[in-house]
């Protein structure tokens, strides 16, 4: 479904460009509405940061000792999957 703005919403937006909150007067629920370009870089930045701090995440844990030999993990996940889905998968 495609909304369509208000002559409120559009004069609002001419005077804000980066974006304006706009309330559903039933539900007190609040909205933003923005340019598509706008939310879409916003939600790459976004994206780029939760990567960031996944990876600096994954460093802080190695750092801190709190890692796992590969050969536990992927013995730990063979045998997983064998249980699981009956794959004959051999030591790798």
């Amino acid at each position: 479904m495609k909304a369509s703005l208000s002559d409120e919403q559009r004069q609002a937006l001419d005077q804000q460009p980066e974006g304006i909150e706009v309330e559903d007067g039933q539900t007190q629920k609040v909205y933003f509405l923005s340019d598509a370009e706008v939310h879409r870089r916003a939600m790459q930045a976004l994206q780029r940061q939760e990567d960031h701090d996944a990876i600096q995440a994954g460093i802080d844990d190695m750092k801190a000792g709190r890692v796992e030999p590969y050969d536990d993990v992927s013995r730990r996940l063979r045998t997983h999957l064998q249980e699981t889905y009956g794959l004959p998968l051999g030591e790798a």
